[in-house]
This record gives structure tokens, sequence and C-alpha cells, in this order.
């Protein structure tokens, strides 16, 4: 099991001092930290068509992308490329334990697990990220620079690639296996390995304003809510044509605000919006299905393991009503279902005993089926 070490402060100091506000090194925050995956494992994985994987190296003196999936690397050479592949967490169960060590962080501002695998000089450039992330270091050495935050110039090195122009280093760093760079949202940074390499990301993305707003729309008109119409009866004689007066300003506002003020709605949105996984997750629906019966008599010997990047939460607005949201659906289950939605949005990882108070609500154990089934959940053995 993994444990994160952190030698020189608390985690609580962590927190108030350096999440979202600025870089830092902890030296060995893994100890004894080996690769998760091998090299080879994570080629095989990007020849994959349904997990993201790029390629990033310079052909006489320019940066190039290619995106997955990968058949051969033989034609680059031994030095000076690299291959990053997203969601690994997803596909490997040895990687998804790696997010285990965060879990000071809610899920839902998890993005994934990247690994890269880098030959001597590899790396993809100066860049910045507006995600908070935390490079682990694997097997091999890697030089990591960090900027401050600042105006810095951002540009196409490639249709593929946004680069930053050159900036000064405030961190100048040479990591080790089992080290960590912690990086937060728009600090310029470039890493380059010394040797033949692996960097594990664990990536923590935040969504934009416009990203909800936009998500809230889509959300609305798929429901079939905020139909109502704007009101004004009673309104006095308008005299200006032209005007939008303060009033109807007003009145626009709180017709808007009607829908961010409904406690459930958004409730329901944020848990739906929030859950939806970015990338594919690796499904294994059961040959032979089973039935509500067979689930429980499986249950009472192994464990149910949650597939690495499903995403399910539950919210204090409806969690009284033992609601639960996951993989962008909403699914009700009555209020004697709270102890058991927090069972399993909480743990990757359930018993019998957890799920016991569930396992007499037939809308959840039918749930419950459904998902063993489609391999959301499957038995630990």
């Amino acid at each position: 099991m993994l444990t994160l070490t952190l030698s020189d402060f608390t985690l609580e100091h962590f927190m108030q001092h350096y999440w979202q506000q600025k870089p830092v090194v902890i030296r060995q925050g893994f100890k004894q930290f080996k690769d998760l995956i091998s090299p080879e494992e994570l080629a095989g994985l990007a020849c994959e068509s349904d997990i993201e994987s790029r390629l990033v190296y310079k052909k006489r003196g320019k940066w190039q992308a290619e995106s997955g999936p990968f058949e051969s690397y033989d034609h680059l050479g031994k030095a000076g490329w690299s291959l990053i592949v997203q969601a690994v967490n997803h596909w490997s169960p040895e990687v998804a334990e790696l997010v285990k060590p965060f879990d000071f962080l809610p899920k839902w501002r998890l993005d994934d697990v990247m690994i890269s695998y880098s030959t001597p000089k590899g790396g993809v450039g100066p860049h910045i990220d507006l995600y908070d992330v935390f490079i682990c270091q694997g097997s091999g050495r890697r030089q990591w620079r960090v900027g401050d935050k600042g105006n810095h110039r951002q540009f196409a090195a490639h249709a593929a690639l946004l680069h930053v122009d050159p900036f000064e280093a405030m961190i100048d760093v040479e990591l080790l296996p089992g080290d960590i760079l912690y990086i937060p949202p728009g600090f310029p940074h470039d890493g380059v390995s010394l040797e033949t390499s692996m960097s594990f990301s664990v990536g923590f993305r935040a969504k934009s304003a416009c990203d909800m707003l936009s998500g809230l729309a889509d959300y609305v008109i798929d429901k079939e809510l905020g139909s109502n119409l704007l009101s004004d009866p009673g309104r006095p004689i308008h005299k200006n044509q032209g005007q939008i007066n303060a009033s109807d300003f007003a009145l626009i506002k709180a017709h808007l605000r009607s829908i961010l003020d409904d406690d459930t709605l958004l409730a329901d949105f944020a848990g739906s919006f929030l859950s939806r996984t970015k990338c594919q997750l690796d499904l294994q629906a059961l040959d032979e299905p089973l039935d509500a019966v067979e689930l429980i008599d499986t249950l009472q010997q192994q464990p149910l393991v949650r597939t690495g990047g499903l995403r399910c939460f539950y919210l204090d607005e409806t969690l009284s009503k033992g609601v639960c949201y996951i993989d962008g659906e909403r699914h009700a289950f009555g209020a004697k279902a709270k102890a058991v939605v927090k069972a399993l949005c909480d743990h990757d990882r359930v018993t019998h005993t957890q799920l016991l108070g569930g396992l007499k609500i037939p809308e959840f154990v039918a749930a419950l089926t459904q998902w063993v089934n489609a391999g959301y959940w499957y038995f630990e053995n």
C-alpha cells in the first residue's frame, strides 16, 4: 500500500500554504517507490483506440506530436521522445492505487493519473497547465524547472502543443524515484528526462464557471426545467422604448437567479455533471449476469471493488433522500439508503457489512446488481 510521507511539513500546512498557491518539492514522498506499470504494459495500453495517448518529440529541431493508438516506436530512436498515456488509473488497478494517498482531496476534484515514459532528453516542452498536479517520479531521473505565475506568452509549438516563452526558474531540481513535485495551475514548468524514466502525474482539475454554466444550461434543457416565462403583471407604463431600466434588469436577474437558488435542482446538476467520466472506463461486463440473490450470496464471501476511474458522489442537499450520482446518472433510493449511499461513494472497496442496510432495499439491490453486471463494480477475487 502506498503511503504519502511529508517530512518537511504537515498535511495541514501543505493545504494552507501550498495548495493552489505555490509549487513545492516533496522529497521521498513515496519511500522505495517502484513503477506501478512497466514500460511494455504502458506501450500496450497506447495500442488501444479507447485509450488517449500521445507521442511528443522533435524532428529537425521542431516539436512534433502524434495521437495514438501506436503500433511501433522503432522510428523514434533511443533518445529525445516521450510517450504520454492518460487515465491509466482507469485501466490498471495497480496505478489506481496511486490515487488513494491523495484522499485528503475530494474525488470530484480528481482528473486522472497520467503516465509519461521518456527516453533521455525527452519531454513535452515548457508549458502551463490549468490543473493541480502531483508529479511522482518513478524509475530514472528527470530535471524539472518551474517558474512563477505571471503574464507568460503562450504559443503553438505544434498544432497539439501549447508552449510558453522561456521563463526564470524558481525551482530547478532533479527528481529521483519517490520524489514528488506539486505544481498548482498557472505556473510554467518544463521537465526533461536525464535518462530513461517514468513519471506518474496525479491531476486535480476544477471546472471553470463557463464550463459549469454551459453544463447547467444543457441540464436544464435536457430535463425540461426552467420553462417558466418571465412575468411582470401590474408593471408601470414604459416611457423610453429603447431602455432596459433598473427595475427590469433586476427582474431579469431574479428570473435567472431562481434557477441558481433552487438547491435541489443545482445539487442534481452538480452531482450529475461532476460524476461524468472524461475518459473511457475499462468496464468488464459479466458474461453470465448475476441475479439479486446470487449477488448477495457472493457479496457475503467477497468484497466489491469499484472499477478504476468510476465517479460516484453524493451531496448533503439530497443525501437525506438516499440520492447518489454515478457516471452522470442520478439514483434515488429513499431516506433509509442514506448510510449505504455514503458507504458506496466514500469507499473504493465495500463489504457485505457496509452494504447491509441497502441490501434490505429492493431498489438499491436491483441497481447494484445492474452495476455489477455492467462492470462498474467487480468482486475482489
